[in-house]
């Protein structure tokens, strides 16, 4: 593999990019506004279709109306799925006013509850070399052998994706279909329900826009907004809230402003690093990731928030996992569905960032 390029200058790729004060006019004018309003899409829940959503913090608070001020109802712990009636927009928090009616219950924030879904499978055959599968129910457990009764090696959430090599027959139910899992991080295999996993098919992984050429797209971050845009000619075609680098008590982990490309693109990373009981982190199944420096900072699907428009991260653009596979299949290089990853610096899409990378206190 070539070294990735550790960023391109302004002068290189002028001709491609926005300027400050045209970046600040965009996330300004009501053309963002259809764009926007597709970040509060799966609000039209009502309670008549109520959806779900998984704690995905070590805890949230029920309140009795949509305020932090509100009385305390009930406490949820991690991992308990939550029946959403309905969403609604408060007055705060300002970066993510979005709050969740529960069913039989007072509001939680969004912030700390992952929207899911349960949507157990038909496990299916696997083609030769493996294919992508995305997790389709709020979590599922997978274990060092195809039985519950072996070791348990990691709990993998919803929107999830994974590298799946083959379907075995249980070890105690022949009748049970598991999947075998390669881990890309530290090159394990382990196995997880077939029913509680999607093989992805081949035309959810097309490019999009292919029609446009490589130069005419570009992506845009502004660090003080939140925000990012995807232009075609200049023009917005997406726009989604993100989630970029902040300062936490071990470190300075502000996303970098510059100039980048999207030269390495996985569809599925596990990702992990520091001491857990300090600020670290281990995640398999990451979704989505497109690489923009050789140093680890990228593009990618979030599932242990869903608190965007604020910094929290170690340096990467969280995005939701919709959005991030957006992203992922319209920036270049494409990935054959076949591949596991792609490098090229050659065809890459351009990702501007921008902002004052303002001292951002710790998140909570």
């Amino acid at each position: 593999m070539r070294r990735f390029p550790k960023r391109h200058t302004h002068k290189t790729a002028s001709r491609f990019t926005l300027s400050r004060r045209d970046a600040l006019r965009l996330l300004g004018t009501a053309a963002l506004a259809p764009f926007l309003s597709r970040l509060w899409r799966w609000q039209g829940a009502s309670a008549a279709s109520p959806k779900w959503g998984r704690v995905a913090w070590e805890r949230v608070d029920v309140y009795a109306y949509p305020s932090f001020q509100a009385p305390r109802m009930a406490i949820h712990w991690m991992d308990t799925v939550l029946p959403i009636a309905q969403a609604v927009v408060a007055r705060e928090p300002a970066h993510n006013p979005i709050w969740y009616r529960l069913a039989r219950e007072g509001y939680v924030h969004s912030g700390g509850v992952q929207p899911v879904e349960i949507r157990p499978q038909a496990p299916q055959p696997v083609p030769e070399g493996g294919a992508l599968a995305e997790v389709t129910v709020p979590y599922t457990d997978a274990f060092i052998a195809p039985t519950k009764n072996s070791m348990h090696m990691y709990r993998l959430y919803y929107s999830t994706t994974h590298w799946v090599l083959e379907a075995v027959p249980g070890d105690d139910d022949p009748k049970e279909t598991w999947y075998l899992i390669q881990e890309d991080k530290w090159d394990l295999r382990y196995y997880a329900p077939a029913r509680h996993l999607r093989l992805i098919p081949p035309e959810e992984m097309a490019p999009l826009s292919p029609h446009v050429p490589g130069v005419a797209k570009r992506i845009l971050v502004d660090l003080d907004a939140q925000v990012l845009l995807a232009l075609e000619y200049d023009q917005v075609v997406f726009a989604t809230r993100v989630a970029t680098g902040a300062v936490f008590s071990d470190g300075d982990f502000r996303t970098p402003t510059g100039v980048f490309l999207t030269a390495h693109k996985r569809p599925s990373r596990h990702m992990a690093a520091n001491n857990l009981a300090r600020n670290g982190y281990d995640l398999p199944g990451v979704p989505w990731v497109c690489y923009i420096t050789e140093s680890g900072i990228a593009l990618h699907g979030t599932y242990w928030h869903n608190d965007f428009g604020r910094p929290r991260s170690h340096g990467c653009i969280n995005l939701s996992p919709a959005a991030a596979r957006w992203v992922f299949r319209w920036t270049l290089p494409a990935v054959p569905p076949e591949r596991q990853w792609v490098y090229d610096d050659d065809v890459a899409t351009l990702v501007e960032i921008v902002g004052s990378r303002k001292d951002d206190a710790t998140p909570v």
